[in-house]
Protein backbone atom coordinates (compact mmCIF):
# COMPACT_ATOMS: atom_id res chain seq x y z
CA UNK A 1 0.00 0.00 0.00
CA UNK A 2 1.40 3.39 -1.03
CA UNK A 3 1.89 6.18 1.48
CA UNK A 4 -1.04 8.25 0.17
CA UNK A 5 -3.38 5.26 0.44
CA UNK A 6 -2.16 4.68 3.96
CA UNK A 7 -2.86 8.30 4.79
CA UNK A 8 -6.36 8.09 3.31
CA UNK A 9 -7.19 4.93 5.29
CA UNK A 10 -5.76 6.43 8.46
CA UNK A 11 -7.72 9.64 7.83
CA UNK A 12 -10.97 7.73 7.36
CA UNK A 13 -10.51 5.74 10.56
CA UNK A 14 -9.57 8.91 12.42
CA UNK A 15 -12.71 10.67 11.10
CA UNK A 16 -14.92 7.72 12.06
CA UNK A 17 -13.35 7.58 15.50
CA UNK A 18 -13.81 11.32 16.01
CA UNK A 19 -17.43 11.09 14.85
CA UNK A 20 -18.07 8.17 17.21
CA UNK A 21 -16.53 10.08 20.11
CA UNK A 22 -18.66 13.13 19.28
CA UNK A 23 -21.89 11.14 19.38
CA UNK A 24 -20.84 9.20 22.48
CA UNK A 25 -20.11 12.41 24.40
CA UNK A 26 -23.51 13.81 23.47
CA UNK A 27 -25.48 10.60 24.07
CA UNK A 28 -24.57 7.84 26.49
CA UNK A 29 -21.50 9.62 27.84
CA UNK A 30 -23.64 12.57 28.88
CA UNK A 31 -26.14 10.27 30.58
CA UNK A 32 -23.34 8.59 32.54
CA UNK A 33 -22.18 11.97 33.81
CA UNK A 34 -25.74 13.07 34.51
CA UNK A 35 -26.25 9.95 36.62
CA UNK A 36 -24.02 11.49 39.29
CA UNK A 37 -26.06 14.68 39.49
CA UNK A 38 -29.43 15.60 40.97
CA UNK A 39 -30.86 15.85 37.45
CA UNK A 40 -31.00 12.06 37.18
CA UNK A 41 -34.49 11.97 38.72
CA UNK A 42 -36.07 14.58 36.46
CA UNK A 43 -38.58 13.76 33.71
CA UNK A 44 -35.93 14.72 31.14
CA UNK A 45 -33.00 12.83 32.68
CA UNK A 46 -33.01 10.22 29.89
CA UNK A 47 -32.94 12.85 27.10
CA UNK A 48 -29.61 13.26 25.32
CA UNK A 49 -28.09 16.78 25.23
CA UNK A 50 -27.98 16.30 21.46
CA UNK A 51 -31.76 16.78 21.45
CA UNK A 52 -31.86 19.72 23.86
CA UNK A 53 -29.36 22.20 22.46
CA UNK A 54 -30.56 24.03 19.35
CA UNK A 55 -27.05 24.49 17.98
CA UNK A 56 -26.37 20.77 18.23
CA UNK A 57 -29.74 19.95 16.70
CA UNK A 58 -29.01 22.13 13.67
CA UNK A 59 -25.45 20.78 13.43
CA UNK A 60 -26.54 17.13 13.23
CA UNK A 61 -29.94 17.25 11.54
CA UNK A 62 -28.92 16.86 7.89
CA UNK A 63 -30.84 14.34 5.84
CA UNK A 64 -27.76 12.50 4.42
CA UNK A 65 -26.32 12.11 7.94
CA UNK A 66 -29.59 10.86 9.40
CA UNK A 67 -30.10 8.47 6.49
CA UNK A 68 -26.59 7.07 6.94
CA UNK A 69 -27.19 6.44 10.66
CA UNK A 70 -30.17 4.27 9.70
CA UNK A 71 -28.12 2.50 7.00
CA UNK A 72 -29.95 4.41 4.26
CA UNK A 73 -33.28 2.82 5.19
CA UNK A 74 -34.72 6.08 6.51
CA UNK A 75 -36.79 6.93 3.44
CA UNK A 76 -38.17 3.40 3.19
CA UNK A 77 -39.28 3.39 6.83
CA UNK A 78 -40.94 6.79 6.57
CA UNK A 79 -42.63 5.76 3.31
CA UNK A 80 -44.22 2.77 5.03
CA UNK A 81 -45.81 5.08 7.60
CA UNK A 82 -46.82 7.63 4.98
CA UNK A 83 -48.47 4.90 2.90
CA UNK A 84 -50.44 3.78 5.94
CA UNK A 85 -51.67 7.30 6.62
CA UNK A 86 -52.48 7.78 2.96
CA UNK A 87 -54.61 4.63 2.90
CA UNK A 88 -56.63 5.77 5.92
CA UNK A 89 -59.66 8.03 5.84
CA UNK A 90 -58.66 10.77 8.27
CA UNK A 91 -61.28 13.30 7.20
CA UNK A 92 -62.05 15.58 10.13
CA UNK A 93 -59.81 13.57 12.47
CA UNK A 94 -56.68 14.29 14.48
CA UNK A 95 -53.21 12.82 14.03
CA UNK A 96 -50.65 12.80 16.79
CA UNK A 97 -46.86 12.70 16.37
CA UNK A 98 -45.36 11.55 19.67
CA UNK A 99 -41.83 12.94 19.92
CA UNK A 100 -39.95 14.80 17.22
CA UNK A 101 -37.31 13.09 15.11
CA UNK A 102 -34.47 14.26 12.89
CA UNK A 103 -34.76 14.15 9.14
CA UNK A 104 -37.87 14.78 7.04
CA UNK A 105 -40.23 12.37 8.78
CA UNK A 106 -42.36 15.13 10.33
CA UNK A 107 -42.95 17.10 7.09
CA UNK A 108 -43.78 13.88 5.26
CA UNK A 109 -46.13 12.65 7.98
CA UNK A 110 -47.90 16.01 8.23
CA UNK A 111 -48.28 16.19 4.44
CA UNK A 112 -49.72 12.67 4.31
CA UNK A 113 -52.11 13.31 7.21
CA UNK A 114 -53.44 16.57 5.73
CA UNK A 115 -53.82 15.01 2.29
CA UNK A 116 -55.85 12.22 3.90
CA UNK A 117 -58.21 14.82 5.32
CA UNK A 118 -56.92 15.22 8.88
CA UNK A 119 -58.42 18.21 10.63
CA UNK A 120 -55.30 18.76 12.73
CA UNK A 121 -51.88 17.33 13.55
CA UNK A 122 -50.46 17.62 17.06
CA UNK A 123 -46.69 17.34 17.39
CA UNK A 124 -45.68 16.60 20.99
CA UNK A 125 -42.21 16.52 22.48
CA UNK A 126 -40.71 16.92 25.94
CA UNK A 127 -38.05 19.34 24.62
CA UNK A 128 -39.18 22.78 23.51
CA UNK A 129 -36.18 23.24 21.19
CA UNK A 130 -37.20 20.10 19.29
CA UNK A 131 -40.64 21.61 18.75
CA UNK A 132 -39.11 24.87 17.54
CA UNK A 133 -36.88 22.95 15.15
CA UNK A 134 -39.86 20.96 13.83
CA UNK A 135 -41.81 24.19 13.38
CA UNK A 136 -39.01 25.46 11.15
CA UNK A 137 -39.48 22.47 8.83
CA UNK A 138 -43.18 23.21 8.33
CA UNK A 139 -45.20 26.30 7.69
CA UNK A 140 -47.22 25.38 4.63
CA UNK A 141 -50.16 24.03 6.66
CA UNK A 142 -51.41 27.15 8.50
CA UNK A 143 -53.90 26.38 11.24
CA UNK A 144 -53.47 22.62 10.86
CA UNK A 145 -50.45 21.92 13.10
CA UNK A 146 -50.14 22.39 16.86
CA UNK A 147 -46.91 22.08 18.83
CA UNK A 148 -47.25 20.84 22.40
CA UNK A 149 -44.55 20.38 25.03
CA UNK A 150 -45.53 17.02 26.50
CA UNK A 151 -44.02 13.83 27.89
CA UNK A 152 -44.57 10.68 25.83
CA UNK A 153 -44.73 8.61 29.03
CA UNK A 154 -47.32 10.85 30.76
CA UNK A 155 -49.19 12.79 28.12
CA UNK A 156 -51.67 15.54 28.92
CA UNK A 157 -53.72 14.77 25.80
CA UNK A 158 -57.25 13.51 26.37
CA UNK A 159 -58.05 9.80 26.08
CA UNK A 160 -59.21 8.80 22.62
CA UNK A 161 -58.26 12.17 21.15
CA UNK A 162 -56.42 10.87 18.06
CA UNK A 163 -57.13 8.47 15.23
CA UNK A 164 -53.49 7.95 14.32
CA UNK A 165 -50.29 8.24 16.32
CA UNK A 166 -46.76 8.19 14.87
CA UNK A 167 -43.83 7.21 17.10
CA UNK A 168 -40.57 7.28 15.13
CA UNK A 169 -37.47 5.81 16.83
CA UNK A 170 -38.38 6.85 20.37
CA UNK A 171 -38.64 3.59 22.34
CA UNK A 172 -34.99 2.56 22.01
CA UNK A 173 -33.93 5.71 23.89
CA UNK A 174 -36.29 5.21 26.83
CA UNK A 175 -35.43 3.28 30.01
CA UNK A 176 -37.34 0.00 30.00
CA UNK A 177 -40.21 0.95 32.38
CA UNK A 178 -40.76 4.10 30.34
CA UNK A 179 -41.06 2.04 27.15
CA UNK A 180 -44.14 0.36 28.61
CA UNK A 181 -45.55 3.66 29.83
CA UNK A 182 -45.09 5.25 26.40
CA UNK A 183 -46.93 2.36 24.73
CA UNK A 184 -49.75 2.56 27.27
CA UNK A 185 -50.07 6.28 26.67
CA UNK A 186 -50.09 5.72 22.92
CA UNK A 187 -53.03 3.36 23.38
CA UNK A 188 -54.87 5.64 25.80
CA UNK A 189 -54.82 8.55 23.37
CA UNK A 190 -56.08 6.55 20.38
CA UNK A 191 -59.77 6.23 19.62
CA UNK A 192 -61.08 2.71 18.95
CA UNK A 193 -59.94 1.69 15.48
CA UNK A 194 -57.08 4.16 15.63
CA UNK A 195 -53.63 3.16 14.45
CA UNK A 196 -50.22 3.44 16.05
CA UNK A 197 -47.35 3.64 13.54
CA UNK A 198 -44.13 2.73 15.28
CA UNK A 199 -40.70 2.61 13.62
CA UNK A 200 -37.78 1.11 15.54
CA UNK A 201 -34.70 -1.05 15.51
CA UNK A 202 -35.17 -4.83 15.30
CA UNK A 203 -33.00 -7.89 15.90
CA UNK A 204 -31.03 -8.47 12.66
CA UNK A 205 -31.23 -11.83 10.93
CA UNK A 206 -27.61 -11.87 9.71
CA UNK A 207 -25.09 -12.82 12.46
CA UNK A 208 -22.48 -10.25 11.41
CA UNK A 209 -25.03 -7.44 11.28
CA UNK A 210 -26.40 -8.63 14.62
CA UNK A 211 -22.94 -8.41 16.16
CA UNK A 212 -22.38 -4.92 14.77
CA UNK A 213 -25.80 -3.79 16.00
CA UNK A 214 -25.17 -5.31 19.44
CA UNK A 215 -21.87 -3.40 19.65
CA UNK A 216 -23.54 -0.17 18.56
CA UNK A 217 -26.23 -0.50 21.22
CA UNK A 218 -23.77 -1.40 23.95
CA UNK A 219 -21.71 1.70 23.21
CA UNK A 220 -24.32 4.29 22.27
CA UNK A 221 -27.86 3.09 23.00
CA UNK A 222 -27.89 0.64 25.95
CA UNK A 223 -31.69 0.80 26.26
CA UNK A 224 -32.14 -0.39 22.68
CA UNK A 225 -31.16 -4.04 23.04
CA UNK A 226 -34.32 -4.80 25.03
CA UNK A 227 -36.31 -4.27 21.82
CA UNK A 228 -34.83 -7.56 20.61
CA UNK A 229 -36.45 -9.62 23.35
CA UNK A 230 -37.88 -8.49 26.70
CA UNK A 231 -39.40 -5.27 25.36
CA UNK A 232 -40.24 -6.22 21.80
CA UNK A 233 -43.02 -3.70 20.98
CA UNK A 234 -45.32 -6.26 19.38
CA UNK A 235 -45.04 -8.58 22.38
CA UNK A 236 -45.59 -5.69 24.79
CA UNK A 237 -48.72 -4.51 22.96
CA UNK A 238 -50.04 -8.06 22.68
CA UNK A 239 -49.59 -8.61 26.40
CA UNK A 240 -51.46 -5.38 27.15
CA UNK A 241 -54.39 -6.64 25.11
CA UNK A 242 -56.71 -4.72 22.82
CA UNK A 243 -54.34 -4.49 19.86
CA UNK A 244 -53.90 -6.12 16.45
CA UNK A 245 -50.32 -5.73 15.25
CA UNK A 246 -48.64 -6.03 11.87
CA UNK A 247 -44.87 -5.92 11.62
CA UNK A 248 -42.71 -5.25 8.56
CA UNK A 249 -38.92 -5.64 8.79
CA UNK A 250 -36.22 -4.11 6.61
CA UNK A 251 -32.53 -4.48 5.77
CA UNK A 252 -32.09 -8.09 6.89
CA UNK A 253 -34.37 -7.52 9.86
CA UNK A 254 -32.39 -4.60 11.29
CA UNK A 255 -35.38 -2.22 11.30
CA UNK A 256 -39.12 -2.56 11.75
CA UNK A 257 -42.33 -0.64 11.22
CA UNK A 258 -45.27 -1.78 13.34
CA UNK A 259 -48.83 -0.87 12.50
CA UNK A 260 -50.93 -1.52 15.61
CA UNK A 261 -54.71 -1.10 15.47
CA UNK A 262 -56.55 -0.41 18.70
CA UNK A 263 -59.69 -2.49 19.26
Amino acid sequence: MTSWMTNVVFGLFFLLGLTGLFFFVLTRGALLVRGFSSAQNSAKSHVYPLYSNMRLIKLVDFQPVISAILLFQYSTLVSKIVEGLGATNLKGKKVLVTSCAFGNVIPRVVDAAVQSGAHSVVIADIIDNELEHARGKLGHHPGKVAYVEDNATAMTQQAGCADANVMFFLLHELPHPLKIQALREAGRMLAPGGKLYLAEFHRPEVPLLRLLSWTYFKVFEPFGLALWDTHDPVNCLTEMGGWTCERSTYFFGNFQVITATKH
